[in-house]
């Protein structure tokens, strides 16, 4: 009797212990259960598109006040927690370099966002650095302030080094492969971008004009080995930056790319100009040699932040190693810097097309395109496409209808427009309407034969609708597309040189 008294006297006093407690236990279950964490993640890289470790990076919330600050790893990365919704700034920064924030982001409860930051040495920050060109100044005066701002980025070797031509057909491309013909679509674009430097040439000193007068018109008449041997002779007698970049431009007409990157770099590394640098890193995408683009170009920007195709350049070269937040970013600052521009749009909308997800800032910007020019078809088709996935990324209906009056205004525009057809008639089949789809896929196959994407999609739509024969047909006739298609673009391959790079930082491995 006496033990069962002590029993339940313990037992009586820890249910006394719990009612005490309970209060603070419920409540820290319930606050517990309630909060879901918000994530920030990202990372932190170079103006030449390289990790950077060892960053701090801040998490601040309106008032500036810090929630959250990590130490970025080996590779760059960072992940930044909280438990407060809120509007943020995500910011960077490290000893002897410039930092770089986000734009505000709203985070919710239980939120992930990614965020990628970029910071340039601001040892080598071309603070003063005037461009060739620059009214006052001759190419000498530019050259030695150039030479005086940026001595340690003179000093800097290239992380690569070109050593020679590779044959492109032993490296396992095809021309199905989208991505590949977008990266090389936009390698060929921003090449087309250094006819900028004939206008830079006839804005520079007069001087080197005339130096190089005979060398240049023997160029322009199609004699590259003479005027190879002129530019040499006269760069025997003084060294300079505009002779060694004459003389890559008189290399790649005449076929010689390994010749002509040579030759750019040497001029770049002399006079660290825009135009010495575009074409450098121009030369270096074109050949298939993205990362030393990257590279290049980033150390361009970094030299040049004002120029809207250095940005250009770069984010082709980061879309081409599938950098993709990495290319949109870029591009959104080349269109803020250059806003009549066409280039950084047509960019962003070829890779928009392309990637699976939105890319960061690249819907805003293909809005802006459109706003900006509404006559233009391919502008209207651009935000289209940014229109459609986010549509159906979110189930929107109102964009999926936006889409619909921006394709039928590109095609009304453009009546030849095979591919605004085929979003148009993808539109529709994502409805259900497959009679309209089939409409708009004969529509831009009728404009458009060899058009591989509306052969596919008609086979699809035939299909659902029962119609077996005809699924058949399209299917056949888009396999037989897809190959011209690829052999076109495997074509186009083999018929451009492309160059064998050896990266410092791995010895011994190609790229």
């Amino acid at each position: 009797m006496a033990r069962s008294l002590v029993v339940c006297a313990c037992v009586a006093l820890l249910f006394a212990s719990w009612l005490v407690a309970a209060p603070h236990f419920r409540e820290s279950w319930s606050q517990g259960a309630a909060v879901k964490t918000a994530v920030v993640h990202g990372s932190v890289r170079n103006a030449g598109g390289e990790p950077e470790a060892g960053a701090t990076v801040f998490l601040e919330d309106e008032k500036h006040a810090v929630q959250a600050q990590v130490i970025t790893k080996d590779d760059g990365t960072f992940k930044l927690t909280t438990e407060r919704a809120g509007t943020y700034v995500v910011r960077a920064q490290k000893a002897g370099w410039t930092g770089d924030q986000s734009e505000p982001i709203r985070l919710a409860a239980g939120e992930t966002k990614r965020v990628d930051l970029v910071m340039e040495n601001s040892a080598q920050a071309p603070a003063s650095q005037p461009d060739a060109g620059n009214s006052g100044a001759s190419a000498s005066d530019n050259k030695n302030a150039a030479a005086g701002a940026n001595g340690l980025e003179f000093s800097d070797e290239p992380n690569f080094t070109v050593a020679g031509i590779t044959d492109r057909s032993n490296l396992g491309l095809h021309g199905s492969d989208t991505t590949a013909r977008t990266s090389d679509a936009l390698a060929r674009e921003t090449a087309g971008l250094k006819s900028e430097d004939a206008e830079k040439r006839a804005n520079a000193d007069a001087a080197a004009l005339k130096k190089y007068a005979p060398a240049m018109e023997a160029e322009s008449k199609g004699d590259f080995a003479a005027a190879r041997d002129l530019t040499q002779k006269i760069l025997a007698s003084g060294d300079d930056a505009e002779g060694h970049h004459l003389l890559g431009d008189i290399d790649e007409r005449a076929n010689d790319p390994l010749g002509a990157v040579r030759e750019y770099e040497r001029a770049a590394r002399m006079y660290a100009s825009e135009q010495n640098y575009f074409d450098w890193g121009a030369e270096l995408l074109l050949h298939k040699a993205p990362q030393p683009a990257v590279e290049v170009f980033g150390k361009g920007v970094s030299l040049h932040p004002q120029s809207a195709r250095m940005l250009a350049g770069l984010g082709a070269a980061q879309y081409a190693v599938r950098s993709y937040e990495d290319a949109a970013r870029s591009l959104c600052k080349a269109a803020d810097l250059k806003p009549g521009d066409t280039a950084a749009y047509s960019y962003l909308g070829q890779m928009e097309k392309t990637v699976a997800g939105p890319l960061g800032c690249a819907q805003e910007k293909l809005a802006e395109f459109a706003r900006q020019q509404p006559a233009n078809a391919v502008a209207n088709y651009y935000y289209a496409i940014s229109l459609m996935k986010r549509g159906k990324e979110e189930r929107n209906g109102e964009d999926s209808r936006a889409a619909q009056k921006l394709l039928e205004k590109a095609v009304s525009l453009k009546p030849d427009f095979g591919e605004a057809f085929v979003q148009l008639g993808t539109v529709y089949a994502d409805r259900g309407d497959f009679s309209e789809a089939i409409r708009n896929y004969q529509r831009a196959i009728a404009v458009s034969p060899q058009l591989s994407d509306a052969r596919y999609r008609l086979s699809l739509a035939y299909k659902r609708t029962g119609d077996e024969t005809g699924a058949k047909r399209e299917l056949a006739a888009y396999q037989e597309a897809l190959k011209t298609e690829s052999a076109e673009a495997e074509q186009q391959g083999r018929e451009l040189k492309q160059f064998m790079v050896i990266l410092k930082n791995s010895p011994g491995s190609t790229k």
